[in-house]
């Protein structure tokens, strides 16, 4: 018979050790954020939630400077970005030219946060309309409360969780897996006969959602070979594949998907200025 599992005294005896994780917040070490000229500084890598406000940056055609956070030398624990985002998360953001008299630095974290924040100043990529708006709300609660978690969990179990632990890994795997199918499931009989998330009209819904649908049909993959693409069989939601193509033919799209990868803060015109020289 399998030993039953009880929870021990306290929380902290179940605790791997971690140069990066911890229960507390707060910064570790002291140094300044980098800053550039441009009016907007955004402090991010390109993952899933970091591509959200950078495809819509690239979208809005503004003046931005991107910086590099690497997550794995804790970047996000300096006192510099704790300052901008308490959660020490990215991305984040500091608007030099924000508030009311255009002047006043107005900090941002949290991705969907930053791109409703950025859709509201510039009026673009949100409807007007009480019940369009209320309806891209709709999706972005969607986003964050449903399908970026849920796909995150899962791909934690499928791919990065510790290779021993097989019992918690088929548990996560299944539990998380289950439910990203079911919210793909969700999206897929939304989009029937609909071209974007909002009937007919491109908006941050679509920005806020599609990161992380492509993070499942190209990224996690397993060691084995074996990818979420094929494990979970994301070819079936035939509507949600076909929205996700139109989104990324967007050139914008392309470049905002890049942003602070591979330590490049917009590998597009490094890449041009290096074929220059």
């Amino acid at each position: 018979m399998t030993e039953e599992w009880t929870p021990p005294p306290t929380i902290e005896v179940l605790f791997a050790a971690s140069a990066i994780n911890s229960p507390t917040a707060g910064a570790r070490t002291e140094r300044a954020l980098p800053s550039g000229n441009a009016p907007f500084q955004f402090y991010s890598l390109a993952t899933p939630n970091g591509q959200k406000p950078a495809i819509l940056l690239e979208e809005l055609g503004i003046e931005y400077d991107a910086h590099v956070i690497d997550i794995m030398s804790g970047d996000q624990f300096t006192s510099g970005f704790v300052s901008v985002n308490p959660n020490s998360k990215i991305p984040a953001a500091l608007d030099k030219h924000g508030g009311a008299d255009g002047k006043t630095p107005v900090r941002l974290f949290e991705s969907v946060s930053i791109i409703l924040y950025l859709a509201d100043k510039y009026h673009r990529f949100i409807p007007s309309e009480p019940e369009k708006r209320a309806e891209v709300i709709n999706w972005l609660f969607w986003q964050i409360g449903g399908q970026g978690p849920m796909t995150g969990n899962f791909g934690h179990f499928m791919v990065y969780a510790p290779p021993d632990k097989k019992e918690a890994r088929d548990y996560g795997v299944a539990r998380y897996g289950m439910e990203t199918q079911r919210l793909c499931s969700v999206l897929d009989n939304h989009l029937k006969g609909k071209t974007y998330i909002v009937g007919e009209e491109y908006t941050i819904a679509d920005i806020a959602i599609f990161p992380w649908f492509q993070q499942l049909r190209k990224g996690y993959l397993h060691k084995s070979g074996i990818s979420a693409k094929d494990f979970l069989g994301t070819d079936k939601y035939t509507h949600v594949n076909a929205w996700a193509d139109r989104i990324f033919e967007r050139p914008a799209v392309k470049r905002g998907l890049t942003v602070c990868q591979g330590g490049k803060a917009k590998p597009w015109l490094e890449e041009k200025k290096e074929s220059s020289l």
